[in-house]
Formats: structure tokens, C-alpha cells, sequence
């Protein structure tokens, strides 16, 4: 298996789900060094209910995570200032992963891009994302499927689920609708 030397990426991580879980474990099982960016780490609102330091610590609960040194990359809203960021907060990579065409684009003069797919063997690809997992814990569905049991166990334990559901629930559930 090939190495990947000094890896960087950015996701928002809101919450840590199984996908993010295998990812995360896949790349640290290969790269030397791992710079893991918890993007929007400015945001608290419907898209990015927990703070950076609440995904901090979920990112430490999944395999690998503690082993990854974690960097908070703020929203900006404006591209070409957020890559000049980027570039000053993650230095030389020999590659960056991104499943995001956007960042992809402002990234691919800088770094060379691979997609998360692949690095994540087949057989542990998860067809799961951030917003399916926060649809359904504001339904009250199975989200707990969806993340690892610890990060679930800790999602609980902090209260943050009830948090979600009291100030976002409703508001996720309209997002839910209106797509």
C-alpha cells in the first residue's frame, strides 16, 4: 500500500458519522502526518450545530483521530481568502482530500487533490453524510447507526443531542422539506 506522505483536509465534521470514522482511520493507517481541519469552526447554526471544541473531541473518540493534528479553519465566505488561509495553516502536503468540487477548485494549483474515496477501501465506503445523520436525530430516527458508538455515547453523555434538537431540530427538519 502506498504511503501518502504529509496528508491535509478540511470537513465540517457536525457530527463525527461512521463515514468521517473510516476515513479518518484509512488516511492516518497511510500518511506520515495528518493535518485534520474542522472547517466552519466559526459556525454554531442549523448546518453546524457543535462547536469546534465539541468536534475536537468527537474526532479524538473515532480510530486514528488522536493522532491527527487538528486545526480550526473558519468560514470565511470568500474563497480566494479561505484557500490563502488554508495554505498558511497547512504548509507543504503531498496531498489534500476533499470529496468537495468547490474546495477542489480553489485547492488543485496548490496541492495534488485525491478524492476521500480513494484512500477508503471498497469494501468500508459508507453512503452517509452530516446532514442525513442531523436529519435523523432531529426525526428521532436511527441516527445512532450512523456514528460510532462512541461518539454516539458522547453525543448523549454531553446532552448534546437534546442541545440539537431543542435549537436546531425544527429548523434541520425545515432544511428536510424545502430539498
Amino acid at each position: 500500500m502506498e504511503r501518502l506522505g504529509r496528508v491535509g483536509l478540511v470537513a465540517r465534521f457536525k457530527p463525527v458519522h461512521v463515514g468521517h470514522a473510516v476515513m479518518i482511520e484509512s488516511i492516518v493507517a497511510r500518511a506520515d502526518s495528518v493535518r485534520l481541519g474542522i472547517g466552519s469552526s466559526n459556525k454554531y447554526d442549523v448546518q453546524n450545530p457543535f462547536t469546534a471544541a465539541e468536534t475536537a473531541e468527537m474526532i479524538a473518540l473515532v480510530p486514528g483521530g488522536a493522532s491527527c493534528d487538528l486545526v480550526e479553519v473558519p468560514d470565511l465566505g470568500n474563497g480566494p481568502r479561505w484557500r490563502e488561509m488554508v495554505k498558511g495553516m497547512f504548509g507543504p502536503l503531498d496531498l489534500f482530500v476533499t470529496a468537495n468540487d468547490y474546495v477542489r477548485s480553489l485547492l488543485e494549483d496548490d496541492y495534488p487533490i485525491a478524492h476521500p474515496s480513494s484512500i477508503v477501501p471498497r469494501e468500508l465506503h459508507v453512503a452517509v453524510d452530516g446532514s442525513m445523520v442531523r436529519r435523523a436525530m432531529a426525526r428521532g430516527d436511527d441516527w445512532q447507526g450512523m456514528v460510532t458508538p462512541k461518539v454516539a455515547r458522547y453525543l448523549l453523555d454531553h446532552g448534546l443531542l437534546d442541545r440539537f434538537r431543542r435549537e436546531f431540530g425544527l429548523a434541520t427538519l425545515a432544511l428536510e422539506a424545502e430539498a
